[in-house]
C-alpha cells in the first residue's frame, strides 16, 4: 500500500485531518489532501494523479461529482472510496453514480475511520492489478505503451496467452474448471491485461487471431487435465464481432475436432451490453455454437440493459452474475436480486455462475440460497497454465476446502 498515490478529499478541516493521520498510520506514505474541487484537480495535475480518492459524501454532493467526471477525463484518478455513514440504499445509488463516472468502486468506509476496514478496501484494489500496472501513481517506463507494431511483433512471438481462474462447486469446494483469460507477456517482462491492447487489437482486425491462439492452449491444458479421469470444463470469453464472422463456428468445429475436446465441456461467455443490439448474424453463430453442443453464458449479468426478455429470445443456457451483487450482500436489495436470479435460471433450466467471491461470508450467503457455481480471489486469482497445474495437483487446494467446507 505505501507504493499507493491517495488523495483525501474532505471539505472538513478536522475530519480531513483526522483521515489523513490514520492514512499515514497504515503506512501509506504519499497522501495528498484538497477540500474543494478547484484545489483537488489543481493537486492532481501538478502530481500527476493519483490512484485513489477518498471522499466525503457531503463533498461528493457539492461539487465532488464535477471534480471527479474533469479527474477521470484527464486520467488522473482511477478509484473512489467514500467515507461517510448513510443508509445501504443510498450507497448503492452512489456506487452506480461513481461507475458512470468510469471510476472504479471500491466501497463504503463508515465514519468514524477504521484502519482495518481502509486497509482492505486498499489491499481489494493493489489484489486487482491496477495498482501494479504502469500508470498513475507508479513510475512510467518509456515506450510502456503498446502501439500497433507492438501488437503485430507479440504475435509474430507468440507473447499472447492464456491465463486461467478456477471455477469452484460451492457445496463440494472442488474445482469444476476455469475461465480462460487473455494476457500479454511481453519480451521486457512485464504483463498486460486486455483493457490495454484489447481495442487496438479489435481495430487491426486480429482478435479472432489472437482468440484462436489461447483457444488451443487451453484445449492443451484440458487435455492434460482430464487425462487423470477427472472433468475440466473451460470458458472462454468472446466478443459479439466474432460472432459476426460466417465461418466462425466452421473454425471453432475444426479446433474441437483436432484436439479431440467434448463441445459440453466448453462454455462461451458473451456480455449482456455487447449483445444488446445482436444482429441476426450473432444470433445464427449463437445457436450455431449451441447446436455444436457448446454452452453460452451471458456474462456480468445484471450490469448492463438487456431485459429478461432478450434473455430468453437468445440461446444462453447459463447466466455469469455481476460480482457487484454479492459483494453488496449484506443488503437485502442485492440478495433479493440473486434469488430472483437463481430462481428464474431454474426455471429456464438455465446454470448460474457468481464471480467475485472474496470472502467467507459471502461464499455462506451463496451456500444458503443454493448456488452451485462460483469464482473468485476466496478460491483462486487468475494464474498462468504452469501456476495452475502447480496448485492443482501440489494439494494446495486441500488446504482451503478443508477450511471452507469442512463437511466435505
Amino acid at each position: 500500500m505505501n507504493t499507493l498515490r491517495l488523495l483525501m478529499f474532505e471539505r472538513h478541516d478536522l475530519q480531513r485531518a483526522v483521515a489523513v493521520n490514520t492514512l499515514l498510520d497504515m503506512g501509506c506514505i504519499d497522501v495528498l489532501q484538497a477540500s474543494c474541487g478547484e484545489a483537488a484537480l489543481s493537486l492532481l495535475h501538478l502530481h500527476g494523479g493519483v490512484d485513489i480518492v477518498l471522499c466525503d459524501l457531503q463533498t461528493l454532493a457539492t461539487d465532488g461529482l464535477c471534480f471527479l467526471s474533469q479527474a477521470r477525463e484527464a486520467g488522473l484518478v482511477n478509484a473512489v472510496i467514500i467515507c461517510s455513514s448513510i443508509p445501504d440504499e443510498l450507497v448503492y445509488t452512489v456506487e452506480q453514480i461513481v461507475r458512470l463516472q468510469g471510476l472504479e468502486w471500491l466501497g463504503n468506509a463508515v465514519r468514524p475511520l477504521v484502519a482495518e476496514e481502509l486497509a482492505l478496501l486498499l489491499q481489494a484494489y493493489c489484489a486487482s492489478g491496477r495498482a501494479s500496472q504502469t500508470g498513475i501513481g507508479q513510475p512510467c517506463d518509456s515506450g510502456s505503451e503498446p502501439d500497433d507494431e507492438d501488437i503485430l511483433e507479440g504475435i509474430d512471438r507468440q507473447e499472447f496467452c492464456a491465463w486461467f481462474q478456477p471455477k469452484f462447486h460451492l457445496g463440494s469446494g472442488l474445482i469444476q474448471g476455469a475461465e480462460v483469460l487473455l494476457r500479454w507477456q511481453r519480451a521486457q517482462g512485464d504483463m498486460l491485461s486486455p483493457e490495454a491492447f484489447l481495442p487496438a487489437v479489435v481495430q487491426l482486425g486480429l482478435l479472432d487471431k489472437v482468440f484462436f491462439r489461447v483457444f488451443e492452449q487451453g484445449l492443451r491444458l484440458q487435455q492434460f487435465m482430464q487425462a487423470g479421469g477427472n472433468g475440466f470444463n473451460l470458458a472462454f470469453n468472446l466478443d459479439t464481432t466474432q460472432l459476426e464472422c460466417p465461418r466462425f463456428v466452421d473454425r471453432i468445429r475444426q479446433v474441437l475436432n483436432k484436439h479431440h475436446a467434448a463441445p459440453a465441456s466448453l462454455t462461451f461467455e458473451l456480455t449482456e451490453t455487447g449483445l444488446l443490439l445482436a444482429p441476426g448474424r450473432c444470433m445464427a453463430s449463437m445457436f450455431g455454437l449451441r447446436m455444436l453442443g457448446c454452452n453460452l453464458s451471458m456474462d456480468d449479468f445484471g450490469v448492463g440493459y438487456s431485459s429478461l426478455e432478450r434473455l430468453c429470445q437468445l440461446p444462453f443456457n447459463e447466466v455469469k452474475l455481476d460480482g457487484g451483487f454479492i459483494r453488496d450482500f449484506k443488503r437485502n436489495r442485492s440478495v433479493a436480486v440473486i434469488r430472483s436470479v437463481l430462481h428464474f435460471a431454474r426455471s429456464l433450466d438455465m446454470q448460474v455462475v457468481v464471480e467475485g467471491i472474496e470472502t467467507v461470508a459471502q461464499l455462506r450467503c451463496l451456500q444458503g440460497m443454493g448456488c452451485q457455481l462460483g469464482q473468485g480471489y476466496l478460491y483462486a486469482r487468475p494464474m498462468s497454465e504452469a501456476e495452475l497445474m502447480t496448485w492443482t495437483f501440489s494439494g494446495d487446494p486441500s488446504i482451503w476446502r478443508a477450511a471452507l467446507h469442512p463437511a466435505g
